[in-house]
């Protein structure tokens, strides 16, 4: 079990939830090459390209970019990118285009930007074309699609604590039929990496009318982001990175960072709850913190059934569906610790229906049963590219203990992160992030007890990009800007609106 990293606009808080039977951590550590720009001149026809923009949704423009499939064979064809764009209000005063990303690997950039007006306050919009695109393998671009929606079903709600050599087998051979769907139904696997998809963004840059690019991605966003600083460190305009990724971190200590950022948030949830006369848990936070393992113990055992049935829809909250719901909770104090509260009653008394409610809104599982998004799969593969863990199945598992001691709730359900891409038969090498200095500042935001993207992970990230300003939000949840924090967000809207940033690193609370 591993968490993605996306920051959605307001439905949800938090971040996409992928199990570690189809999901590594979202990083490109390990690798020894670097990335090298690809030569614009053979890529004219591409930076060349007039977009043709189609109302749609009321307010919005539609169109699609044309990429190539691979920067290194242009012969081998295109792909169409999806893209949507928010008019700026003042199209006579418009500073240019702000892409941005909430993450994942596998979030669409495209719903996200349709959410402009929930994400920026009237002064970007009146001055910005707000424009999203999904990543290519993501949503409407050329997507990665491996499961079918029952197949997404049962992955999400399998076993992900193995714990015996039965257990271990069965998730090995889960892993290892995921990836062989994979690589039977889509062609071109090795191109879907996030360095193409920066590359792409380049192109998009262009087709714009946009000199440098102004952006803002959030949580794998701010990935994608250094891999752009790097690859076109003269083209970088006003960038913000919030939950930042520190790229630079293994695969091992990643997942590590993670679990212990989630039980940290989960403390933090079990403190508040303990000062509330409606809250289900135990009276000390040592013996709540048991109560909520014990209740993992029973819904592995015997999953948890509805209290109220649904038509049509007999799954129960197995001990990952639990896990999920605990997870989407945390990014959000303020909505998720009441839902966490209400589940946990629901399941000491047997019952999982908020758990269900939790984990459907994580994952995006629609009424119906279906998966309108394809974030499990794509992620999954685009992870796989990126990253690299060396470690072996056995080392794998000796280190679950460390884990679990450290974080004895999402520890073990975090441990095995790296099993499924052992089995991903790529050529593709990863690629690795290095010391960067832009021609422009870029603002990197750090949330202090972020589950999904810990603290420590911003201020890596600030050491590896020289000209970069560090805005610390002393608060729970997933990302800062927007959040309400008028401290982060005027320090974000001043440098977008004037290109100045802080004129040192900030420290700002919720």
């Amino acid at each position: 079990m591993i968490f993605s990293k996306t920051a959605h606009p307001f439905q949800k808080s938090g971040i996409a939830f992928l199990l570690a039977l189809s999901l590594l951590a979202i990083t490109a550590c390990g690798s020894a090459s670097t990335i090298e720009k690809p030569l614009s001149s053979a890529l004219n026809d591409y930076y060349d390209q007039k977009l043709n923009w189609d109302n749609c949704y009321q307010d919005f423009e539609c169109a699609d970019l044309k990429v190539p499939i691979d920067y290194e064979n242009l012969t081998t064809g295109t792909f169409k990118i999806a893209v949507l764009r928010y008019p700026a209000a003042m199209q006579n005063k418009k500073l240019g285009s702000l892409i941005i990303n909430p993450g994942g690997p596998g979030a669409s950039g495209v719903d996200y930007a349709y959410n402009a007006e929930y994400i920026f306050n009237p002064d970007i919009l009146d001055r910005y074309d707000i424009v999203g695109f999904d990543p290519r393998g993501v949503a409407r671009s050329a997507p990665i699609k491996c499961f079918t929606d029952a197949e997404s079903d049962a992955n999400f709600a399998a076993d992900t604590k193995p714990d015996n050599a039965e257990e271990l087998a069965k998730a090995i051979a889960d892993a290892k039929s995921f990836i062989a769907k994979c690589e039977a139904k889509v062609k071109y696997l090795d191109s879907y990496s996030t360095a193409n998809a920066a590359r792409d963004m380049d192109i998009l840059r262009e087709v714009l009318g946009d000199k440098k690019l102004n952006y803002l991605g959030k949580s794998y966003g701010t990935y994608m982001g250094a891999l752009y600083a790097q690859l076109f460190p003269d083209k970088v305009g006003r960038m913000v990175l919030d939950g930042a990724v520190d790229p630079s971190v293994s695969q091992y200590k990643q997942s590590l960072q993670q679990a212990i950022g989630f039980e940290t948030a989960v403390t933090a949830f079990i403190v508040n709850c303990l000062k509330l006369p409606s809250c289900p848990l135990a009276k000390t936070p040592e013996e709540a913190q048991t109560e909520i393992i014990n209740l993992l113990a029973k819904a592995a055992a015997n999953p948890l059934p509805r209290k109220t049935e649904v038509k049509g829809d007999t799954r129960l909250a197995t001990e990952s569906i639990v896990v999920l719901g605990m997870a989407n909770a945390m990014y959000d104090n303020t909505e998720g610790w009441p839902q966490l509260r209400t589940a946990i009653r629901q399941g000491l008394e047997g019952y999982g229906d908020t758990f269900l409610t939790l984990a459907d809104n994580y994952t995006g599982r629609a009424p119906d049963g279906t998966f309108p998004n394809n974030e499990l799969d794509s992620g999954a593969i685009i992870d796989c590219i990126d990253s690299t863990d060396p470690r072996t199945i056995e080392e794998i598992t000796a280190d679950k203990n460390i884990f679990a001691t450290k974080a004895p709730i999402f520890g073990p359900y975090l441990a095995y992160g790296g099993l499924t891409c052992k089995f991903f038969t790529n050529s593709h090498t990863p690629t690795k992030v290095t010391q960067t200095t832009n021609s422009s500042p870029v603002i990197i935001i750090g949330t202090i007890r972020d589950p999904a993207t810990p603290y420590e992970w911003a201020a890596g990230l600030r050491a590896q990009i020289n000209n970069s300003r560090l805005i610390s939000l002393d608060a729970d949840g997933h990302t800062g800007q927007g959040r309400g924090s008028a401290c982060v967000d005027d320090a974000v809207d001043t440098f977008y609106l004037t290109g100045n940033p802080p004129k040192k690193d900030l420290s700002c609370r919720l």
